[in-house]
């Protein structure tokens, strides 16, 4: 907030012109006494500590946040580090605002008072016994009271996190996945949702969600649930499987589970829960446990056709997860063979060079590789080379080895460019746009 107001005409509130004359562009100067010793700026939520001063609640928060233990203004060692809201000030700085509305300035809103560690370990403890005694309706008025709490402030987020809230939810899930999914479905979902506002989860809590209830429970979601459900349930699945390589074999053996994935990608609910399947499909495809026959499964469910739509026009982030949810389907006889079949493959994925990020051109080099390299006793392979001619492969590999990448790319992109180089005398490569002024030393 600006230091001080410019005077605005009052015919704006009004609705009729008022003459102000000479007064038009006086400035309206905020009393020192309302103005944060941090930031000068006008205070909304001011709190007071032992040493007497006062601060806006979100600036001396930060400084206590960087490890600091005394007070800005006179270095004296906090006795509290709980700080004391200021209802007086806060009182005045409002009277002030609405004395001043005809200037332009709106009445700061009372501020909530942020929640505590003391009553967030209160509210834990219930849930706990109410999720033992299987209280499916006391525990949801509590998760549900607990998630307003959260979704109330950064502030009130941070201390929720802090009190092991993840674990305690992540147990209760856990022990309500075991009795119904049906009967506790409301339940469930209300602790999913307010597990999506805590993520990263630590190991405790992550341990209680990757159990076999637990597992089945969101699969179920996923097949069953309505949108906010199945996006706070593949969230959920990123967050737990990214850290044990035998939980995601457990959850690509559930019925239903690798179609309701699909369904996700097919029929998006939004782009984050997008993201968070094909990061749960990256884990599947791409770990060291036998995985062709999930591959195999999830070629036949159309999963190359809409990685590449993906592809062809969506943001950084999307891309390199749909490429290397691609590069691991294309690890696999199968994959090739889609990939070979399909139109886009090649001009997406020549695109995508030295276009989005690093970590993109890395993926695309690799299943180039894979389709060209890796499979060129393959009758495809050399139709695919010549594709990969006209839409300016070899130019991009060139450019690529110039500006540099890393090792194992080079390698690849290097290997790439001395098959290419044999074919060239019988094709005449294609400009591509992308280099249409570059200089070409060859």
């Amino acid at each position: 907030m600006i230091s001080s107001w410019r005077r605005r005409r009052a015919h704006r509130r009004a609705g009729k012109e008022q003459p102000w004359g000479e007064n038009t562009d006086m400035e309206l100067t905020i009393p020192g006494h309302f103005r944060c010793p941090i930031s000068l700026d006008l205070m909304k939520d001011p709190v007071t500590f032992s040493t007497g001063i006062t601060y806006d609640r979100e600036s001396i928060e930060t400084w206590l946040e960087a490890g600091n233990q005394t007070c800005p203004i006179t270095n004296q060692e906090l006795k509290s580090l709980e700080p004391i809201p200021n209802h007086a000030i806060r009182q005045m700085i409002q009277d002030w605002c609405v004395e001043n509305r005809s200037h332009g300035i709106e009445r700061i809103p009372t501020p909530r008072i942020p929640v505590t560690s003391a009553q967030v370990s209160e509210l834990l403890r219930k849930i706990t016994m109410a999720s033992e005694r299987e209280d499916e309706a006391g525990c949801l008025k509590l998760v549900t009271k607990l998630k307003a709490l959260a979704k109330e402030s950064d502030r009130n987020k941070r201390c929720i996190v802090a009190n092991t809230t993840g674990s305690v939810l992540s147990a209760a899930f856990d022990i309500f996945s075991k009795v119904s999914f049906d009967r506790n479905a409301a339940v469930l979902e209300e602790i999913l949702s307010t597990l999506a506002l805590l993520f990263p989860l630590d190991r405790e809590a992550k341990s209680y969600l990757q159990s076999s209830a637990s597992l089945h429970c969101m699969a179920w979601f996923l097949k069953c649930g309505d949108l906010s459900g199945r996006r706070n349930s593949v969230l959920a699945l990123k967050d737990i499987l990214s850290s044990d390589e035998s939980r995601v074999e457990s959850f690509s053996k559930i019925e239903g589970a690798l179609e309701a994935l699909v369904k996700l990608i097919k029929e998006p609910i939004c782009p984050t829960a997008t993201k968070a399947t094909l990061m749960v499909i990256y884990h599947m495809v791409s770990r060291s446990f036998p995985n062709e026959a999930i591959i195999e499964r999830f070629v036949d469910m159309g999963l190359v056709s809409l990685l590449l739509e993906l592809l062809v026009d969506n943001e950084r982030s999307m891309c390199e997860k749909a490429e290397g949810v691609l590069d691991g389907i294309c690890s696999s006889e199968q994959g090739i063979e889609k990939a070979y079949n399909h139109a886009l493959t090649m001009p997406v994925l020549v695109k995508k060079i030295l276009r989005v990020s690093d970590l993109a051109t890395e993926f695309s080099v690799s299943i180039i590789w894979k389709l060209i390299c890796k499979n060129e006793k393959r009758e495809e392979a050399s139709v695919v080379v010549v594709e990969a001619l006209q839409v300016g492969a070899f130019q991009k590999l060139l450019l690529l080895l110039q500006v540099g990448c890393a090792d194992r790319t080079k390698e690849k992109a290097t290997e790439l460019l001395k098959l290419l180089n044999l074919h060239r005398d019988r094709l005449e490569c294609v400009e591509s746009m992308d280099f249409k002024n570059l200089k070409r030393p060859f």
